[in-house]
């Protein structure tokens, strides 16, 4: 067997857990029976940078159901789970992951999966695209297309295509509704709220709760922090949405003057130093710092150390700084993902309509040979066909058009009568 993890005596709870997600993750299951019938991805060979989680796992299964070799790496240091990848190794995937990596261990293996020699790649952050196109060039030739799964990675994948860096055809399984409207949204608020009371255990009602960025996920931070009882207020560079915030009930404001009386700080943009040192200067004494954005460079981490006396580990996943002025200013989860670093992540019932896609997705572009180089939306109809199977499996029926109704809707002669 060809794996590196923590420890393979983990597998039995590891099974557990993708037991448990399995169960939660129905659509996906739909999609497994066929896969394992129909074998759409036969021979073919899948390079995965995806967070280690039990949901994972059973996208991997599924994959693999239909007929794909896949190897996978984490895509964050802190993000997989050491009992969920001892399960998959001890099925026979390749697996190269363990909670708590260095950078240097990480890009081992993220190279390792490359090694693989893969037909597809899946990604969630683009570091295994990048490092693709950077360092192992020798294996893009074997490559037909990609897809990406986070804000982020479309970010960092479309500035590749415009530098006309990108090799190949990447799919944005990110920006379809069924994956941004619900993962990103209910996803990341329920997750996220969910990793900062784990790693702080601090009461969210009566406090002051700013929300760095109003894109997806962060409206659904802001809702559940709002629906705990906080005091949300929320910062953009976005005019438009800002003014969506205004609209939806929340404070807007720079940050420069939400910092000072802000609790409790979460960035979620995509972005870099969006917290930055002149912010964490004029922070109150206590504010609490968290990042929910792939990459763990919203907060500036070493303007913050280098403001700081010096830090203690107060929690498993929380540090506290010691500032030079006599404040203490919490981080947690190392500004990593605080949903994954210091929680389980989203729910299975919300990744079940994003793997879904993936599954979906993967089997689409094995069959397209007309697929150009750049950044493509997921075809409407996959995900209309998830949401479909998602309502079906929630025993949910919906109207339907009439003959007479659809022939309205497509002619232009019928106006007011």
């Amino acid at each position: 067997m060809d794996y590196k993890i923590k420890d393979l005596g983990l597998a039995a709870n590891g099974e557990l857990l993708i037991e448990w997600a399995m169960d939660h993750m129905p659509v996906l299951g739909l999609i497994k029976k066929r896969f394992e019938f129909e074998k759409p991805l036969d021979g073919i060979k899948i390079a995965a940078c995806l967070h280690a989680t039990k949901e994972t796992a059973v996208l991997i299964r599924t994959l693999e159901a239909g007929g794909a070799e896949v190897a996978i790496c984490g895509s964050n240091p802190l993000s997989t789970n050491d009992q969920v990848v001892a399960a998959l190794a001890a099925r026979g995937t390749k697996v190269y992951a363990w909670k708590e990596q260095t950078t240097e261990e990480y890009y081992w293996c993220v190279n390792k999966v490359l090694d693989s020699n893969p037909n597809l790649t899946m990604d969630d952050g683009a570091d295994l695209v990048s490092t693709l196109h950077s360092k192992r060039t020798e294996k893009l030739s074997n490559v037909k297309c990609g897809s990406e799964e986070t804000t982020t990675g479309v970010i960092r994948l479309r500035a590749m295509h415009k530098d006309g860096a990108l090799k190949y055809p990447i799919i944005a399984v990110n920006d379809t509704p069924t994956k941004r409207m619900f993962d990103n949204r209910y996803g990341t608020g329920q997750s996220t709220i969910d990793g900062i009371l784990r790693a702080s255990s601090v009461m969210l009602a009566g406090k002051t709760f700013v929300v760095c960025g109003y894109g997806w996920c962060s409206r659904g931070i802001a809702s559940r922090a709002k629906g705990m009882g906080s005091n949300v207020i929320v910062t953009e560079v976005n005019p438009t949405k800002a003014l969506e915030a205004v609209m939806d009930g929340y404070q807007v404001m720079p940050l420069i003057d939400a910092a000072p009386i802000g609790d409790i700080f979460v960035t979620s943009t995509g972005n870099t130093k969006v917290i930055d040192e002149e912010h964490l200067k004029i922070m109150k004494n206590g504010a609490l710092l968290a990042n929910s954005g792939h990459f763990n460079v919203e907060i500036n981490i070493p303007s913050l150390e280098s403001l700081s006396k010096g830090k203690r580990r107060i929690r498993p996943d929380l540090d506290e700084y010691q500032m030079k002025n006599g404040r203490k200013i919490y981080l947690a989860a190392e500004g990593r993902l605080v949903n994954l670093a210091a929680a389980e992540g989203h729910p299975s019932e919300v990744m079940d309509m994003s793997f879904a896609n993936q599954a979906l997705v993967a089997e689409w572009v094995c069959k397209s040979n007309d697929l150009q180089v750049g950044v493509h939306d997921v075809p409407t109809y996959i995900d209309d066909n998830v949401a479909k199977l998602k309502l079906q499996t929630l025993e949910i029926e919906i109207d339907q058009l009439t003959e007479e109704q659809i022939k309205y809707l497509t002619s232009w002669s019928e106006g007011t009568v």
